[in-house]
């Protein structure tokens, strides 16, 4: 019975770790997106010094969005994991 315990220990620490890992850069991500401008009305002076930097910025952010992605359902199964064995460890007692 101890060895479960260890065990949803930790799957407990491996879920906050990651959660906050998620929201933590899902905080980055929001303060990305505030410098995103929507649309640049540029011409053909100012595409070079601006256009370059925005088009950084938004790849940046599509990569940071599968990150989070992944992270989010490493959240998801780490929690079912934890709520099954929670519930295991309930029927056994």
């Amino acid at each position: 019975m101890l060895g479960l315990s260890a065990t949803l220990s930790y799957l407990l620490f491996s879920w906050i770790a990651v959660t906050a890992a998620m929201f933590a850069l899902v905080i980055y991500g929001n303060t990305l997106s505030a410098k995103e401008a929507d649309q640049l009305y540029l011409n053909a002076a100012e595409e070079v010094m601006m256009a370059t930097p925005q088009e950084n910025l938004i790849a940046r952010m599509n990569r940071l969005a599968r990150v989070i992605t992944v992270l989010a359902v490493c959240s998801a199964v780490l929690l079912v994991a934890i709520v099954g064995l929670w519930a295991w460890i309930g029927l056994q007692i």
